[in-house]
C-alpha cells in the first residue's frame, strides 16, 4: 500500500464513526473510488454488508448504525417509533417481553434499502410504511445517543400513538392500555400538536380514551376544539362495549372494572 493510500485509509477510519455503516455514495463522494473501496476490502480494512453499503472490518455494527446511515447519510425520513422507542427511552419495564422486535416507521410509499432489509442485524425489522403522519410533520421527535453517533427516534407521545395504529392487530387493546396507564406526564402541547397532525381517527380516539380512563393530569391541559375525531362508530375489539364518548368500542373487562 502506498503512503498515499494509507494516509487516505486513516483519515477514512479516523473519520468513521464506530459502530456505523457508509453507504457508497457517501464514500465515494469524500474521494474513495470502487477501486480504492476494493483494495481496503481485499485488504480486510472495511467489509460489505450489502451492495452498497460498508462497515469498518473489526466493528460490531448494529441495526442502530445500520439505521444512522439511513437518516444521516441517505437523507431518509426513517425513525424508530412505537413500542421500540419506549424501550429505548427507559420505559421496557411497562412492555411485555418477547423476542427483539424493532418498529421502524417511514412515510407511505417509502421503502427501505435492500442491504438494510437483507442484513442478518439479528432483530425483527417490523417496517411501517404509514400516512398516520403527514410527511413535513416533525412533532415528537428526540435525539438518541449511541456510541458515537446519534439517530433520531420517537419521543413518548408520538412513540404512544404508534404504537396505537397497531391494536388490536399487532398490539393488544389490554396492552396497550396497561402500557398507557405509565404516562402520567405526558406534554399536553405536543399532545395537542400531534392530535392535529395525526390522520388516523382510530388513534386520536384511542389515545383520549385511554387518557381520560387512567385520568392523566395532561388530559385536562389538551385543548380538542377543532381536532378532527372523525364521525361514525369504530370497532376496535369486536364484541366489545361502545363508549359513547369515543365512539369505540372496548373490552367489556375494561369498561366493568373502570380501569
Amino acid at each position: 500500500m502506498s503512503e498515499e493510500t494509507g494516509t487516505k485509509l486513516n483519515h477514512l477510519i479516523n473519520q468513521w464513526p464506530h459502530g456505523t455503516v457508509m453507504v457508497t455514495s457517501i464514500l465515494l463522494s469524500m474521494g474513495f473510488s470502487n477501486e480504492l473501496l476494493n483494495r481496503y476490502k481485499k485488504g480486510k480494512w472495511i467489509k460489505s454488508i450489502g451492495k452498497g453499503a460498508y462497515a469498518l472490518n473489526n466493528d460490531s455494527v448494529e441495526w442502530l448504525g445500520g439505521l444512522y446511515a439511513l437518516q444521516n447519510q441517505l437523507g431518509l425520513s426513517i425513525h424508530v417509533g412505537g413500542k421500540t422507542a419506549l424501550t429505548m427511552q427507559g420505559f421496557s419495564h411497562y412492555l411485555t417481553m418477547g423476542k427483539a422486535e424493532v418498529f421502524l416507521y417511514g412515510v407511505r410509499g417509502k421503502k427501505l434499502p435492500t442491504w438494510f432489509r437483507k442484513y442478518n442485524w439479528g432483530v425483527q425489522l417490523l417496517y411501517v410504511a404509514t400516512n398516520l403522519f403527514p410527511s413535513d410533520c416533525r412533532e415528537g421527535f428526540t435525539e438518541y445517543r449511541e456510541k458515537e453517533f446519534s439517530i433520531s427516534i420517537s419521543a413518548p407521545e408520538r412513540a404512544l400513538m404508534e404504537m396505537l395504529y397497531h391494536v388490536p392487530y399487532k398490539v393488544g387493546f389490554n396492552e396497550a392500555h396497561l402500557i398507557m396507564e405509565n404516562f402520567p406526564t405526558l406534554r399536553p402541547k405536543l399532545v395537542e400538536k400531534l392530535l392535529w397532525c395525526c390522520n388516523s381517527i382510530k388513534v386520536k380516539r384511542l389515545f383520549m380514551y385511554m387518557g381520560e380512563k387512567h385520568e392523566h393530569p395532561w388530559v385536562r391541559k389538551v385543548n380538542l376544539e377543532g381536532i378532527d375525531f372523525g364521525k361514525g362508530k369504530r370497532v376496535i375489539v369486536k364484541s366489545g362495549v361502545l363508549d359513547e364518548k369515543y365512539y369505540i368500542t372496548v373490552p367489556r373487562n375494561i369498561e366493568r372494572e373502570g380501569i
